[in-house]
């Protein structure tokens, strides 16, 4: 069994986060989102990982290397343009050869790994295998169709939802799939689609499985889901202070203070997250926060954000709320009159002022 990582695309529904770096890069509880879907076939004993990329970016490669750190092997498959899952399928053919293999997109997080999806999948002897998940707006996914307990459609984005079911970002494939994507034609906008792949395997007969994911699943492409998907993770952690925590200050519920990072005159409320060499003074930590590596938040509030590395928050006198502060962002007081706010902001931010 090998592992197949979708890591290309341009995230255009997350900038300006992504006109700097990565998607799948973007930190969930300090660590870039890939990391999960890594972690998820280490735990699975997968040995060979193929991770597609753009051609154009090394990013990725420079942040994830070869593999030794999880003793894994990585190959890097390039893309020159993104032309939708299927083709990302075409373009591992020759990394999976005839191996059973795992498609993982970068950008998706489940709860409990993947291990039990690809132990029922070879209990099974399928040859495509769909992990399911419930959700509120089916009409954004690829649409299972279900009847007597089996898959007998599979319709991308469709107008009407023919269940409430989407086909979540994690597939285990036999060799059959390369006839698949090899064979269906581009979708009306121009991209070969995953979901036309499964009905052509449904249309030749081949044996669909699935599997409900019953805990939690998200594909982080929204600003809203990234904030979730950090809430998710954050409410699993363990308490661990390895940085230094003041006689003045309040430690509550569960809370990561990393090494070399000083808490300061503050309260600190998890399930949070405070990154390496982080400086929180006379300050307000609250809940579902991760704070990234060197950063310094003083005389302010935070709560259920996501704050990157290397950002300031000084003397803010209102509280920062499920906002995302991308690498090296500063928000910081006025000095002087008039009594302004003054913004350099990038294309496509979006600022709420009160």
């Amino acid at each position: 069994m090998k592992a197949l990582i979708a890591s290309g695309g341009r995230g255009t529904r997350l900038r300006p986060l992504t006109h700097t770096q990565n998607k799948h890069l973007i930190p969930i509880a300090n660590k870039p989102i890939l990391h999960y879907a890594i972690e998820h076939a280490v735990d699975a004993r997968i040995k060979e990982i193929g991770i597609v990329v753009n051609a154009d970016d090394v990013e990725v490669q420079k942040t994830i290397g070869n593999g030794d750190k999880w003793n894994v092997k990585i190959t890097y498959i390039p893309q020159i343009v993104p032309g939708g899952l299927s083709q990302v399928v075409q373009l591992a053919e020759k990394f999976i050869g005839k191996e059973n293999f795992i498609f993982y997109l970068g950008d998706n997080m489940v709860v409990g790994g993947v291990k039990r999806f690809i132990d029922e999948f070879e209990k099974s002897k399928c040859d495509c295998f769909l992990t399911l998940a419930k959700v509120k707006d089916p009409e954004r996914f690829g649409v299972p169709e279900i009847k007597n307990g089996k898959i007998i459609g599979v319709e991308e984005k469709p107008n009407i939802p023919k269940s409430q079911f989407a086909v979540s970002g994690i597939y285990i494939y036999n060799h059959h799939i390369f006839e698949a994507v090899n064979s269906i034609k581009p979708s009306a906008r121009g991209e070969l689609e995953i979901s036309d792949a499964h009905q052509y395997l449904i249309d030749k007969g081949f044996t669909i499985g699935y599997a409900e994911i019953t805990g939690w699943w998200k594909d982080t492409g929204k600003p809203n889901d990234l904030l979730e998907a950090n809430r998710l993770v954050l409410d699993n952690i363990e308490t661990k202070i390895s940085g230094n925590v003041d006689s003045l200050s309040t430690i509550a519920g569960k809370v990561i203070v990393e090494s070399g990072a000083k808490i300061i005159n503050s309260i600190v409320r998890g399930p949070a997250i405070i990154g390496k060499n982080c400086t929180i003074e006379n300050s307000y930590v609250g809940p579902f926060t991760s704070v990234g590596d060197d950063s310094f938040v003083k005389n302010s509030e935070v709560e259920y954000s996501i704050v990157m590395t290397k950002c300031k928050i000084e003397n803010v006198n209102i509280r920062i709320e499920g906002s995302i502060l991308g690498n090296d962002v500063e928000i910081v007081e006025a000095i002087g009159k008039p009594r302004v706010h003054r913004f350099m902001i990038g294309d496509q931010s979006r600022v709420e002022v009160a």
